[in-house]
């Protein structure tokens, strides 16, 4: 039988990320206290270190992927209706039903 993986919260991840990048205990002196694996606790520490320059930048490039993003989920949206719309024109012309229409 298989094992659930553990999951950790970003908040949990955080606290132990940055207790290791304060380098007052060993990974795994932290990971012995938050009872996670000292691969986990360095892989959060590189983490950290990695995504801390991002938190003071001015110009964030994320707004403008997250609105590309939302400009091709409404493409896609559109595209998905017009589609139903015409299984649905067909299916009256077929004389099948459809169990969902509304």
């Amino acid at each position: 039988m298989k094992r659930k993986r553990k999951q950790y919260s970003g908040a949990f991840k955080a606290q132990v990320g940055l207790e290791a990048l304060m380098g007052i205990k060993t990974t795994a002196q932290i990971g012995r206290e938050h009872q996670v694996h000292p691969l986990l606790v360095g892989q959060w520490k590189a983490t950290l270190r990695e995504r801390m320059p991002e938190l003071f930048e001015r110009d964030r490039p994320v707004a403008d992927d997250s609105e590309k993003v939302i400009a091709q989920l409404h493409q896609k949206i559109g595209q998905l209706t017009v589609d139903l719309d015409w299984l649905k024109k067909k299916c009256r012309q077929l004389g099948l039903s459809l169990h969902d229409e509304r």
